[in-house]
């Protein structure tokens, strides 16, 4: 074959993985705005193009889609027999021992039925005790405490498992209680932990006892042709004994520890006990089920739903975000939070690049009257998601929403109170990547004792907080402005 036939096989073959790629873009992408940039990308970098595409813009497949749908499916209708059958009952016992519950006001059992044909799967439940725990100086202590304390089992999931103090102190201690005879499961994301992968920490502790299992959420397996990147899993999930659970958005990892002279990253966590620890089991043991194939006779059980009695006042409902699914729910649970205000709002994210609909939400409870705060970092530790969530401010401020950039140390927490009535906080950030793109878990929590505490936390970040000036921030140099638009570009997968 001659070097121009040769040419002419590629430039043929590159035309068709073209054309291919755009399609899918096309035919997958909800947004125009996010279809024109990835066509644009395919066309423009001969090669490339094509290449981040599948690596970056694919996701949603159909047939992984199909396989992650399908396994909480049959997973779901496990956990409904065992509500349906007389015997063993295992998890409607666990569950229902709690009771479905409503809000005290007539506002918040609004708000809650219109909640309720986006969560379907996990109601509102009363009897909880959620306890804010602000950084890992707060939040590692209990969460030890609890690991040494487990008799039967322990499920822990995190984002990122870090090769330092942090990580190998919890992983040692993991191994240790496997080694005395307690079940121990850990999922950590490849994504989130390449770090520790590719140093060989995690390989360190595979197969150190039968009774300690490991497993890495991954869903970009090459030689399975799986490349989504994109689809992470972000949960952070601790889960002692069906009892007590601990989850927020506090990664495993030494930055969230105060150090001689560096002060730990801002983040939040929240020890829960009550019938809401269920719910948490079974998103882990969901997760499990789909990452290892572990059956759901073998996760279903009632060793692992014993049933928990009330712990408290408060009412709680699991809100999770999926890529797999089609609907959006942390979107759209947001949005309804945002558009139920009457009289305050506070935010905080580290991330906040929401999508247009959160921005018209964000906009119209100001131009109503409600009392709109939102706390971002002013230097991100993702340089481009801060510039990027700049570009927004503009049309925010015209809105009457108040606007404020935290002084360092890096701030990583994420709440949301409304009308000091209900709360939401957990993993998801305020960033088109927690909502549409990652496996997300937030808590839906009612109970004014726990939003009061959440609020003076949050209060207290305010208080490092430089309020953004609109007058002034109209007058900032065109190449900020070119800096924070070239960064919205990227949006869809920020």
């Amino acid at each position: 074959m001659t070097q121009a036939a040769w040419l002419t096989a590629a430039a043929a073959l590159h035309g068709a993985a073209c054309v291919i790629a755009s399609l899918h873009a096309i035919r997958i992408k909800r947004e125009a705005s996010s279809a024109l940039l990835w066509l644009l990308v395919i066309w423009s970098f001969p090669g490339a193009g094509v290449l981040l595409y599948v690596v970056l813009g694919v996701d949603r497949i159909a047939a992984k889609t199909a396989m992650r749908v399908d396994a909480h499916k049959a997973f779901r209708n496990g956990r409904r027999a065992r509500e349906s059958d007389s015997l063993p009952m295992d998890y409607w016992f666990g569950v229902r021992d709690g009771g479905v519950a409503e809000p005290v006001t007539e506002w918040g059992r609004a708000l809650n039925r219109s909640l309720d044909p986006l969560l379907p799967d996990f109601p509102l439940l009363g009897g909880n005790r959620v306890e804010p725990l602000v950084t890992g100086d707060e939040a590692y202590g209990p969460m030890l405490d609890a690991i040494r304390g487990a008799r039967r089992h322990i499920n822990l999931q995190t984002f990122i498992l870090s090769n330092d103090a942090v990580g190998r102190e919890f992983l040692d201690l993991l191994v240790a209680r496997a080694r005395e005879g307690v079940e121990v499961r850990l999922l950590f994301d490849r994504f989130g932990s390449t770090p520790a992968v590719l140093s060989g920490f995690v390989r360190r502790y595979r197969g150190v006892s039968p009774a300690f299992r490991i497993a890495g959420w991954t869903q970009a397996m090459p030689l399975r042709r799986q490349f989504q990147m994109n689809l992470r899993n972000h949960r952070k999930i601790l889960v002692v004994d069906g009892t007590t659970a601990f989850t927020g958005g506090i990664n495993l990892a030494a930055l969230n520890v105060s150090r001689p002279g560096t002060p730990a990253h801002r983040d939040f966590h929240f020890r829960i006990e009550g019938p809401a620890v269920q719910e948490l089991q079974f998103s882990f043991l969901s997760d499990w089920h789909f990452m290892t194939g572990e059956s759901a006779e073998a996760l279903l059980i009632r060793d692992f739903f014993p049933g928990c009695p009330r712990a408290g006042d408060a009412r709680v409902r699991i809100v999770n975000g999926e890529p797999a699914l089609e609907t959006e729910t942390l979107p759209d649970v947001i949005f309804s939070l945002l558009v139920a205000a009457r009289r305050q709002v506070l935010v905080l994210t580290p991330y906040f690049v929401p999508t247009a609909d959160l921005i018209r939400a964000f906009r119209a409870a100001a131009l109503r009257g409600v009392e709109v705060k939102l706390l971002v970092p002013r230097e991100n530790n993702h340089v481009y998601a801060g510039w990027a969530g700049r570009s927004f401010y503009g049309s925010l401020l015209e809105a009457g929403v108040r606007i404020f950039e935290r002084a360092p140390p890096f701030m990583h927490a994420k709440a949301l109170i409304v009308d000091d009535e209900v709360a939401t906080v957990g993993s998801a950030n305020l960033d088109s990547r927690s909502l549409r793109l990652n496996y997300e878990t937030n808590l839906l929590v009612y109970d004014t004792d726990f939003i009061n505490r959440l609020k003076q936390a949050v209060l207290d970040e305010f208080a490092h907080g430089e309020e953004i000036d609109a007058a002034d921030w109209r007058t900032r140099s065109a190449l900020r402005r070119f800096a924070e638009n070239a960064c919205a570009l990227l949006s869809p997968v920020l």
